[in-house]
């Protein structure tokens, strides 16, 4: 007598594989975003060397879907008159959006941004700061912010800022600014840049009242990129739709004179 083929281990099978890999079964309901933040000091290494080809391996290393600059040059003398932010999209295959805070040494100096996804906006928004004197050099600060739309649709908003160096009431005041300019809660937010302040600091503090600190815990130093001691650069967000998945520094010595800051965030749909 000829049996039939029995089908049940074939079910079986499918059935076990959306118990052990529900990811496999779910996966067109997910988007995933890679988000980096790297303070490229103006393309100068720890060798003295600018070298923008060399920040820009680094960043391709980590897959990023979107990528906050801070320090970027723009035909400034002491880079050597190159386009930093042109140069950085090119070699990354990413689009750019550059936000100047001051003219130096014939060109421009200030924060940008990289991305994989259609721009749909952009904005730039000073920050309050205290002027220089001849005692004490300051910059001008600012963030720029652009709306990006994401595979299902929907829009999120991307900033790249950095905060003062040297006077600890500006940061203080920068945090209060961002928290007061980037208030729509409407829109999923994502927040980075080198706020120049450690993790318990009051300029952090006063960010977390509003975002959710995208930090490893214990919290990795990020700078000086040699021998890493304070946590500096961060990536902050806010928004139902936004879950993170993991965060980490990434160990990166030579490039600039800070690590870059690597977060995995999950689209909730």
């Amino acid at each position: 007598m000829k049996m039939k083929p029995r089908k049940q281990p074939l079910l079986l099978l499918a059935l076990l594989m959306t118990i052990v890999f529900p990811s496999l079964a779910q996966s067109e309901d997910r988007e995933t975003l890679r988000v980096l933040c790297y303070n490229i000091h103006y393309g100068q290494g720890n060798d003295g060397v600018y070298d923008v080809q060399r920040l820009a391996d680094v960043i391709n290393k980590t897959k990023p879907d979107l990528v906050a600059l801070q320090e970027v040059d723009v035909h400034v003398k002491r880079s050597g008159r190159v386009h930093q932010a042109r140069k950085l999209a090119e070699f990354t295959n990413m689009a750019v959006r550059f936000g100047p805070t001051q003219h130096y040494e014939g060109g421009l100096f200030g924060n940008a941004v990289l991305t994989r996804l259609p721009i749909l906006d952009v904005h730039i928004q000073p920050l309050p700061y205290t002027e220089s004197t001849p005692e004490k050099t300051t910059y001008p600060r600012a963030a720029v912010a652009v709306i990006v739309r994401l595979k299902d649709g929907n829009s999120l908003r991307f900033i790249s800022t950095h905060f003062q160096h040297n006077i600890p009431d500006d940061r203080v005041a920068e945090a209060k600014a961002i928290n007061k300019f980037f208030d729509d809660e409407t829109i999923p937010t994502i927040l980075a840049g080198d706020m120049n302040a450690t993790p318990d600091a009051e300029p952090i503090q006063i960010l977390q009242q509003k975002w959710t600190n995208a930090i490893n815990d214990p919290a990795a130093p990020s700078a000086p990129s040699k021998k890493p001691r304070s946590r500096i650069d961060y990536i902050f967000y806010r928004g139902k739709s936004l879950e993170m998945i993991s965060s980490e520094v990434i160990n990166e010595p030579m490039a600039s004179d800070h690590c870059p800051v690597l977060v995995e965030f999950e689209i909730q749909k």
